[in-house]
């Protein structure tokens, strides 16, 4: 059953993420970091830990600080609930910083689970330039790639 400081960490990231919608980037920021220091440590062994850090990454790919979101999703990457390797959102976004960043082979690392695991659906809401990348890393199967991917 959660407890009141898992109430609290919920609320606090619904206001960052309505902050964020409204391009208030540091007081998003501010409610995110108010969540992650109501997670008891070790942090990244909290059930809400990687919500609280994809929250966070994706705050700082948007606006631009792509180190910082790299740092946060790949902390996120070490959370020991939620499958967070298998989280194809967080691979992707993770990726994302990499390219932005200039690291190719990681990006390709990345955004090649991305792409396995989701397929197009998931790229179709950012710049294209992150799909074609990837594309352009991997074989496509015997007869191409299949519609939708």
């Amino acid at each position: 059953m959660p407890d009141k400081s898992d109430d609290q960490i919920r609320c606090l990231l619904d206001e960052g993420d309505e902050l964020l919608d409204e391009d208030r980037i540091d007081e998003a920021m501010s409610h995110y970091r108010a969540a992650w220091e109501l997670l008891p440590n070790p942090r990244i062994d909290q059930p809400l830990a990687l919500d609280v850090l994809a929250a966070m990454g994706d705050a700082h790919f948007s606006h631009g600080d792509f180190a910082a979101g790299r740092d946060a999703f790949m902390t996120a990457m070490k959370c020991s609930h939620g499958d967070p390797l298998g989280n194809p959102f967080l691979r992707l976004r993770l990726g994302q910083c990499m390219y932005e960043m200039g690291e190719m082979k990681e990006a390709e690392n990345w955004l090649a689970g991305a792409y396995l695991l989701e397929g197009l659906a998931l790229f179709a809401h950012d710049d294209p330039k992150y799909l074609e990348f990837i594309k352009s890393q991997l074989e496509p199967p015997p007869g191409g790639w299949p519609e939708g991917w």
